[in-house]
C-alpha cells in the first residue's frame, strides 16, 4: 500500500514523506536533519527505503537541509534546472547537492522513479522556479502542490486527477489585511506569485476535483494570518455551498506545521 506523512508543513519547514514497502520518495527537505532522523525512528521508518528526494522551489523552507540529506544518505535531488541553480545560491543551504546526486526535471515530463511514475507541472510563485508533483504508484494518483500564488488552468487538471490531494491554504484575507505585516509584503502574499488563502483553495477544490479525490491535505499555513480550525472550516463552508460534504465524500485534515502528522494509508478508490 502506498503511504504518507508530512513531517512539517510551513515557513518553519517543510517535508514529506511518499512510500510504499520498498520504495521512498521524499518531497522537500525544509526540516533539520536530525530532527528527521529522529522522526523516522519514532515511526519505525528506515532511510534505506528512501531512494529520492524530490523539491518544489528553491526557497529556504524547503530545502535548507537538501544537501546534507542527499550526501549522509547517497540520495539523488530531482528539481528543475532553476531549482537547482537557486539551491546552489541560497546561503541558507550550508552543504549544496554534490554534482554527482543532481538530477533534472521538465514540467509537464513524466518520469519513472522506482515504483514511482512522476509528472512535475508548473506552480507560480516568486521562487527561481515551482513545481507540484503528480505522483502514480499502486493505483492511487497522489498530488502536492505548495507555494501557490494561483490556481492555473493546467494545475487544475491534476487536482482533478488525484485521489488524495495535498494543497496550499495559507492565509485568511481578512487576518492578512488586518494582521502586522508590513504593506509590502502583505501585497506579495495576494499577488499571482504569492501564496493561496484559504477561499481560492477550497474553490480550487470544489470546482476542479472528481469522484475519485478521497482525502485534502491542506498545507503551509501561515502562523500569522491563519489556524488551523479557521482554514479547515472556511474551506468545509466552501465545499457545501457545491454540495461536497466533507467527511462523507472525502476527507479533510489540516497537516501541522511543526509536527508529524502520522502515517495515512493511501488505498485507492474503489473500482465503480
Amino acid at each position: 500500500m502506498l503511504r504518507f506523512i508530512s513531517f512539517g508543513s510551513g515557513s518553519s519547514g517543510n517535508c514529506y514523506y511518499l512510500y510504499t514497502e520498498t520504495d521512498g520518495l521524499i518531497i522537500d527537505a525544509g526540516v533539520g536533519i536530525r530532527t528527521l532522523k529522529k522522526y523516522f525512528r519514532d515511526y519505525g521508518l528506515s532511510f534505506s527505503k528512501v531512494h529520492r528526494i524530490l523539491i518544489t522551489h528553491d526557497h529556504a523552507d524547503h530545502i535548507k537541509c537538501v544537501g546534507s540529506m542527499s550526501h549522509d544518505f547517497m540520495l539523488p535531488v530531482f528539481a528543475t534546472q532553476a531549482v537547482h541553480a537557486g539551491i546552489d545560491r541560497n546561503y541558507c543551504v550550508a552543504r549544496k547537492v554534490g554534482s554527482g546526486l543532481r538530477q533534472y526535471l521538465e514540467p509537464g515530463v513524466t518520469v519513472q522513479l522506482g515504483e514511482f511514475t512522476v509528472t512535475p507541472f508548473s506552480v507560480p510563485h516568486d521562487s527561481s522556479d515551482n513545481v507540484g508533483y503528480l505522483v502514480e504508484a499502486q493505483d492511487t494518483v497522489f498530488c502536492l502542490m505548495t507555494d501557490a500564488g494561483r490556481v492555473t488552468d493546467e494545475m487544475a487538471t491534476y487536482i482533478n486527477r488525484a485521489h488524495y490531494l495535498v494543497i496550499e491554504a495559507n492565509h485568511d484575507r481578512e487576518m492578512l489585511q488586518q494582521g502586522p505585516y508590513p504593506q509590502h509584503l502583505k501585497e506579495r502574499i495576494v499577488c499571482g506569485t504569492g501564496h493561496l488563502n484559504n477561499e481560492a483553495c477550497a474553490q480550487a477544490i470544489a470546482t476542479n476535483m472528481s469522484e475519485h479525490l478521497r482525502q485534502v491535505w491542506l498545507c503551509h499555513l501561515s502562523e500569522e494570518n491563519n489556524h488551523p480550525e479557521l482554514a479547515r472550516k472556511t474551506v468545509e463552508a466552501v465545499l457545501r455551498s457545491y454540495g461536497i460534504v466533507p467527511g462523507t465524500d472525502l476527507k479533510l485534515e489540516v497537516l501541522k506545521r511543526t509536527m508529524p502528522t502520522g502515517i495515512f494509508d493511501l488505498e485507492p478508490p474503489t473500482s465503480e
